[in-house]
């Protein structure tokens, strides 16, 4: 492909480059440092600097009391592995090749921390990649093995082999970053570090100091919680994201299988044992005792009370239980950044430091009854984002802006005085950094998922996305269309796509949606050589 050869040859004008006109624009010295946080399925909603009735987050409000909050921030394609591949890329999934969990990352793409290393920055890497095991263009990396594990997990290192450390894996990639920033980095020239977290992803394992505290708070309900999804099309009715209907009882709600079996709860697919197990089989003895010495009793609680449950209060149970497990996770996060954050501060790094603080998507917490994400809905495609950069941004910034994680490339090439290839995306977030809106030439946002049928049945959409509306197109098993509007009706109840009051609005996104579709290289082409190749790799039987 053209797109593969363009990068690789602006790599090279790079490596034989870019190191002259960096010395004439910025010495090593000024060069700024990069720290890029991101945390797995960390909904906005779960961060105080945007809502705080559900937790509180001190140490991540903090990025966005001392810099920039972004009240509009979303990705390209909500689900794990493909979201990373764009950040990576600045390249749209269908370009960059991971389009979903299943097929591989294109690796003759060339990343942006490759672009970083050759202009003479460090790069490293510790935390949660989600795919391959030899991420190009970092001097250091430690990573988790796909998902990786909550408990003692294992990492593949670039100069180790395969190791397991004992602990918490929030706690020991926040160790790993410290000691790779004041032992192994050379302090002399600038770096670029990714500080990458698995947690809150499913099954929501909590750091052991946190789960006693959690799971004896009362968690505020939505007030879609009960949704039966009356104004919304197929898609939303035939999802299977339901807590009540879709969550494992043992992995997720942490049921006891033996309890399950006690009260006749099916594990028709056998993965609740296999969940369970999976996540809490790792532990030490005395890891499993403190796990039992708050888990047991809730379980003990249960089987009291599950007999005489209506629909409603197994509902409402389940959402608890959701909820105290995953702002649990959340707590560690919280208290690991503040680790950094406080390293940088005490070692003179924080002036000269930009820090990112994002997630790979959005997260349902209960909103319409969900959990999960992929859906171009707003809790699942708004991802938070937070920048922190003394020297740039003014303190308690807000901004409105339409940005992608398809931005983030090339906002960090700008930042390091590199300039970011022409097969890129995205646009760079600087001038939306320096408070100059009006250089922000973006009005509307596009969006494409792809993973049907699979996991949570969330069907094929592809749609276009302003502040104030939201067109999207269902496809493939149905042909359906949805129009939003974002200030009249923000959780998205009432699809007016057929309302008359809207049809000039209707016509003019979906003239806006194709100039997109053609500009980012997307089309039904390629949609039906995707669904081909998806379908000949996946056996449809499997995943239902």
């Amino acid at each position: 492909m053209n797109t593969k050869r363009n990068g690789v040859g602006l790599l090279f004008l790079i490596l034989v480059g870019v190191g002259c006109r960096q010395e004439t624009n910025q010495t090593h010295n000024d060069r700024p440092n990069i720290i890029f946080m991101m945390a797995d399925d960390h909904a906005y909603q779960a961060i105080s600097a945007y809502q705080d009735h559900l937790t509180q987050t001190p140490n991540i409000d903090r990025i966005a009391k001392e810099g920039m909050i972004f009240r509009n921030a979303c990705v390209t394609n909500s689900v794990c592995a493909p979201s990373r591949a764009v950040v990576l890329t600045g390249k749209h999934s269908h370009i960059n090749g991971k389009t979903d969990n299943i097929f591989p990352f294109d690796t003759a793409q060339v990343t942006f921390p490759q672009y970083l290393q050759a202009a003479g920055y460090q790069t490293a890497m510790f935390g949660k990649l989600h795919f391959g095991n030899n991420p190009k263009g970092f001097d250091e990396f430690k990573i988790l093995p796909g998902q990786g594990a909550y408990y003692n997990p294992d990492f593949i290192t670039k100069k180790e082999g395969n190791i397991q450390v004992e602990g918490y894996v929030t706690d020991i990639i926040t160790d790993m970053t410290l000691n790779w920033l004041e032992n192994e980095r050379n302090k002399e020239e600038p770096f670029m570090l990714m500080y990458l977290h698995k947690a809150p992803h499913r099954e929501w394992l909590p750091a052991l100091r946190h789960i006693g505290d959690y799971t004896s708070k009362k968690i505020p309900e939505p007030t879609t919680l009960f949704d039966d999804y009356s104004g919304r099309g197929t898609a939303a009715h035939e999802a299977e994201m339901n807590i009540l209907e879709h969550m494992n009882w043992a992995g997720d709600s942490k049921v006891y299988p033996d309890v399950m079996d006690e009260l006749g709860i099916p594990d028709a697919s056998g993965w609740d044992q296999l969940a369970f197990e999976k996540g809490i089989g790792r532990m030490t003895g005395e890891q499993r005792t403190a796990w039992d010495n708050v888990y047991r009793p809730i379980n003990e609680d249960f089987k009291r009370r599950f007999p005489t449950m209506t629909t409603k209060e197994k509902m409402q149970w389940r959402y608890q239980r959701y909820m105290q497990d995953y702002l649990a996770t959340i707590a560690a996060v919280d208290q690991n950044v503040g680790r950094v954050l406080d390293y940088l501060d005490e070692n003179g790094l924080a002036e000269n430091t930009l820090i990112v603080y994002t997630s790979d998507q959005g997260f349902y917490l209960g909103e319409h009854g969900w959990f999960d994400k992929r859906f171009i809905y707003e809790e699942s495609f708004r991802t938070p984002l937070l920048m922190r950069w003394p020297q740039v941004i003014k303190p308690e910034s807000s901004n409105q802006k339409m940005v992608q994680n398809l931005d983030f490339a090339q906002t960090l090439l700008e930042v390091a005085g590199v300039t970011a290839p022409g097969d890129m995306q995205g646009e760079s977030l600087v001038p939306l950094l320096e408070g100059r809106e009006e250089a922000w030439t973006r009005n509307e946002v596009y969006y494409h998922f792809y993973e049907y049928p699979s996991i949570h049945m969330v069907k094929r959409h592809y749609g276009i996305v302003s502040e104030r509306y939201k067109l999207i197109h269902f496809y493939y098993d149905i042909d359906e269309w949805e129009l939003y509007d974002r200030k009249m009706d923000p959780q998205e109840l009432n699809n007016v796509f057929n309302d008359p009051a809207y049809a000039e609005v209707v016509r003019a996104l979906k003239t806006k949606l194709e100039v997109l579709r053609k500009k980012y290289g997307d089309s039904d082409r390629l949609s039906d050589e995707y669904i081909e190749r998806y379908m000949s790799k996946i056996k449809v039987d499997e995943l239902l």
